[in-house]
């Protein structure tokens, strides 16, 4: 059984992106490949897709149990549509199963135009890190989004520079989410304190003290910390202490 979705504004498209046989059939520039999926880049009439193909959910019970992961992919990027999040604009979308069993799978995304991600930025040292009204345009977005996701009880489970992407009009976007879930108590707690961790795992190298401190201020919106703010910080930057 089949279930694939091809938005109506790229019905134009329906001779590569309307079925997922067209989509396996589907010959691009290979990105990445690993043993359940791989990303190809097509361009059509002058725009760039990405397009993820999915073959496997993974071994034994995992291709019956939970959520195949491009269905997560999919959601998690429609969630953060509807939530004000910038992200990649889906075009095509669906799996296939045989039985009960998930048999492929695929998410076609549109390119965002002339974007870099954060982690790339730092890795080269660019001079726009050193611009303290960059920085705080960025890290105001970052936290409007980070807090915005968390205010619904949703966590990233993946949210590294390499997963943000900014434009050449200083636009964040968030990307890459199929770990993303929803939690409640003290594992919502505990996941909210893993993403803030993954952002500083970088931030700490190529920010000062002072930008960080005013991102975890725009995250909470106050402008001074209380001793809950102090033990999440603790928290924060000892998080990944021994696993680096």
């Amino acid at each position: 059984m089949a279930g694939w979705n091809l938005e109506p504004g790229y019905a134009h498209l329906h001779a590569d992106f309307g079925s997922l046989d067209a989509v396996f059939a589907l010959q691009g520039e290979r990105l990445t490949r690993d043993p359940l999926s791989e990303v190809i880049r097509v361009n059509r009439d002058g725009v760039n897709y990405y397009v993820k193909r999915y073959t496997g959910a993974g071994k034994g019970l995992r291709r019956y149990l939970g959520r195949p992961r491009v269905k997560s992919e999919w959601q998690n990027l429609k969630r953060f549509a509807k939530w004000g999040i910038p992200t990649a604009e889906i075009a095509a979308w669906g799996l296939e199963r045989k039985g009960a069993a998930f048999h492929r799978g695929a998410l076609i995304t549109r390119e965002l135009p002339n974007t870099e991600d954060l982690s790339a930025l730092a890795e080269r040292h660019d001079a726009r890190l050193k611009d303290r009204t960059w920085v705080d345009n960025i890290s105001q977005q970052l936290a409007r989004a980070t807090r915005a996701m968390h205010d619904e009880h949703f966590t990233h489970n993946d949210l590294k520079w390499r997963n943000l992407l900014v434009d050449d009009q200083n636009t964040l976007f968030f990307i890459d989410c199929p770990n993303g879930a929803f939690w409640v108590s003290f594992w919502l707690r505990y996941r909210i304190t893993k993403d803030l961790a993954c952002l500083d795992k970088v931030a700490k190298y190529q920010l000062s003290n002072t930008q960080r401190l005013r991102f975890y201020l725009q995250y909470r919106r106050r402008q001074r910390l209380n001793a809950s703010d102090k033990r999440r910080i603790r928290h924060i930057i000892t998080f990944f202490e021994g696993r680096e």
